[in-house]
């Protein structure tokens, strides 16, 4: 029997504020330092802003109007079978701000904050996947980055 499974589907958001990119760490007990677009799982029968609007507010507090889509993002752990297609959408911030005591209820996101394009594109941080910057600030259409290795 193949240990590998249907591909879950998720959604991420590419939130831009005064030419940063918010970014969350989800490794409880800074487990690790890498970074990625706030999101999560699609639950059936909701659509893919729908679901994307939920799962900002829960791991930041922010309202946020869901635009196009900007990437399509595959990753994959060979060892557990593991298959995620993260879908990203660029977003608008329409209410609240980053607040340091807000917590996520399921306790996964623990940090989040805005990077500088040169954050990233200069190394200074950890993240994936890797075509985020050019998703965020200035992909032409919708990009597509292949499947790569799931990272910790």
């Amino acid at each position: 029997m193949s240990k590998h499974r249907s591909p879950r589907v998720a959604t991420r958001a590419l939130i831009l504020h005064q030419g940063r990119l918010l970014l969350v760490n989800a490794y409880p007990g800074g487990r690790s330092d890498l970074w990625c677009a706030p999101g999560g799982g699609a639950e059936p029968g909701q659509s893919l802003p729908t679901n994307l609007m939920r799962e900002v507010m829960e791991e930041t507090g922010l309202t946020v109007a869901v635009g196009q889509p900007a990437l399509i993002n595959e990753f994959h752990d060979p060892m557990s079978g593991f298959h995620q297609v993260d879908i990203f959408f660029h977003c608008t911030i329409t209410a609240g701000q980053i607040d340091p005591k807000w917590r996520d209820p399921e306790g996964i996101v623990t940090q989040r904050r805005f990077f500088a394009r040169d954050d990233l594109e200069l190394g200074r941080i950890r993240f994936k996947p890797d075509s985020l910057p050019t998703a965020a600030w200035g992909g032409e259409g919708l990009l597509y980055d292949p499947l790569e290795r799931l990272i910790r």
